[in-house]
C-alpha cells in the first residue's frame, strides 16, 4: 500500500476504537448482539473491562463497517483528514502504530507507556457456576447459519440466543448433523433455574428439510442455576439448500439477582446458507480443537511441540497474550489468518509455511498465499478441490471455502483476496 506523506499536527490526531461483528463468539461467553442496542450494551461492557477513555465508533447491524475493512477481527487503521487510508494492518499493533505516527506527524516530547496509565478496569464478574453441563462435541468442522430472530414476536430481550452449525457432509450431500446451541447472553446477568422446567425447542420445517427429532428437551440438572448452553445434536437432510426452517424455544428467564423468573416463548427463523459473518467459535469440532499429538525430539515435530507448550491456559489455542517475549516479532507471520490466535491447523503447518524453503521459492504459503492456492489447479479448471492441495494447506482452504462444498471457485478466491491488508484494490 502506498503511504502518503503530509504534514500533521498532533493536536489533529483522533483515536477511535472500532466495534465489530464478534470474531470468536463464547469468549468470556459473549454472543453476538441480535439489536443495535445490544451491540452498544457490548461496547459499555469494553469500556468497563479496559477502563479507556477513547471513544468507541460501532459498526451497524448489517456489518458495512466489518466489510468495508477488510472482515479482519483486530484491525488497525490510519486515516487522513480527507479519508484516505495512510497505514493499515490486519492486527493491531501498538509498537508500529508509534512508529507510524512519529513518522507522518513527528515524535512528542513526553510519550505516554501503559505502564503510565492507571486504567479502572472491571472485569465481568461470575454469579453462577459455569463448566458443569458436558459440551456437545460435533462430527468435525462445523459451519454456522444464518439465523434471524424474530424480534416481533416478542417485547422482551432474546435472554437465550441460537447458534445453529451444521457439518461440512450437510453442506456437500445435503446430509449431516445440526447443532443447535442455546447460549445464555452474559449482558442481561441471566442464568438457568434448573428447578424450573427446561429448556425446550420445536422445528417447523418446509417440505424438501428434514430435521429428526423435530422437537427435544434438555436434560435435567442437579445443580440449582448455571449459565452453560443447551445444545441438541440432529440430523438435517435437504433438497433445497437455499430452504429455511422454523424454530422456536421455551425457557425460563432468570436474573442473577433473584427478583423475577418468567417463561419465555421466542421464535428464529434458520436459513440453511452458511453466516460469513458468524466469526468462529473455538473448541473440538468448532473450528479449533485440542492439537493431534506429533511425535518427534527435533525438527518438524519439535517445533510444534514447542508452539503448544505456549498455551498457558490450555485451551487449545496459543493466544498473542501467550507467546515469549522474544518471539513476539513472529507472531504474524505464524498467525496465518490474522485473528490474534495460533489454531490447531496454523501450528500443524507452521514447519512449512516457515521452515526452510518456506519462502518465495519454497513449497510454503508465505509469499502470496491466493496465489500458491492458484498454484494447486492441477487440472486447470479455474477450481481447486481439496484432494489437489497439499496437506498443510488445509488451513487456508478452509478459510477461502466460503460455502464449506470443498471446492474453491475464483470468485471465492478473488472475494479472499479481496478481504487481505495490502492487496490490490483494496
Amino acid at each position: 500500500m502506498e503511504t502518503i506523506e503530509r504534514d500533521y499536527t498532533p493536536e489533529g490526531v483522533q483515536f477511535f476504537y472500532l466495534y465489530k461483528q464478534l470474531a470468536h463468539p463464547e469468549l468470556d461467553h459473549y454472543v453476538d448482539p441480535y439489536t443495535l442496542e445490544e451491540r452498544l450494551m457490548h461496547v459499555e461492557q469494553a469500556e468497563r473491562q479496559l477502563g479507556s477513555r477513547i471513544p468507541w465508533i460501532a459498526d451497524a447491524m448489517t456489518n458495512e463497517l466489518k466489510h468495508a475493512l477488510g472482515d479482519m477481527p483486530n484491525s488497525e487503521f490510519i486515516i487522513d483528514p480527507d479519508g484516505r487510508i495512510l497505514e493499515r494492518r490486519a492486527w493491531s499493533d501498538p509498537t508500529a502504530l508509534r512508529e507510524d505516527l512519529e513518522r507522518l506527524i513527528g515524535p512528542v516530547e513526553n510519550p505516554t507507556r501503559v505502564s503510565d496509565l492507571d486504567l479502572p478496569s472491571e472485569p465481568p464478574v461470575a454469579t453462577v457456576v459455569k463448566g458443569i453441563v458436558p459440551r456437545v462435541t460435533p462430527p468435525g468442522r462445523m459451519m454456522t447459519l444464518k439465523v434471524e430472530p424474530d424480534l416481533d414476536s416478542t417485547q422482551l430481550p432474546f435472554y437465550t440466543k441460537l447458534r445453529a452449525d451444521v457439518d461440512r457432509e450437510f453442506l456437500r450431500n445435503g446430509e449431516g448433523k445440526l447443532l443447535l446451541g442455546f447460549h445464555i447472553d452474559p449482558l442481561y446477568h441471566m442464568h438457568w433455574n434448573n428447578l424450573a422446567p427446561p429448556l425446550t425447542y420445536e422445528v417447523t420445517a418446509p417440505d424438501g428439510v428434514g430435521i429428526t427429532p423435530t422437537s427435544a428437551t434438555f436434560a435435567e440438572i442437579e445443580e440449582p442455576a448455571d449459565a452453560d448452553p443447551r445444545e441438541f445434536l440432529v440430523d438435517i437432510s435437504t433438497d433445497d439448500p437455499a430452504a429455511s426452517f422454523d424454530l422456536s424455544v421455551t425457557y425460563y428467564a432468570c436474573d442473577d439477582d433473584n427478583t423475577f423468573c418468567i417463561p419465555v416463548t421466542q421464535s428464529y427463523a434458520v436459513s440453511l446458507q452458511v453466516d460469513p459473518d458468524a466469526g468462529r467459535v473455538f473448541g473440538a469440532g468448532r473450528g479449533g480443537g485440542r492439537f493431534a499429538g506429533r511425535g518427534g525430539r527435533g525438527g518438524p515435530g519439535a517445533m510444534i511441540e514447542r508452539i503448544r507448550g505456549w498455551d498457558a491456559n490450555d485451551d487449545g489455542l496459543v493466544a498473542r497474550s501467550e507467546v515469549p517475549e522474544q518471539m513476539l516479532d513472529r507472531f504474524d507471520r505464524m498467525d496465518e489468518n490474522g485473528d490474534g490466535v495460533l489454531e490447531a491447523d496454523e501450528i500443524e503447518s507452521l514447519p512449512a509455511r516457515m521452515g526452510p524453503g518456506a519462502g518465495r521459492g519454497g513449497r510454503g504459503m508465505r509469499g502470496d498465499p491466493i496465489a500458491r492456492l492458484r498454484s494447486f489447479d492441477a487440472n486447470g479448471d479455474g477450481r481447486i478441490t481439496r484432494e489437489e492441495i497439499p496437506a498443510q494447506a488445509g488451513g487456508m482452504f478452509d478459510r477461502v471455502d466460503a460455502n464449506g462444498d470443498d471446492v474453491i471457485t475464483a470468485d471465492e478466491l478473488d472475494a479472499m483476496a479481496g478481504r487481505m491488508p495490502g492487496r490490490p484494490g483494496r
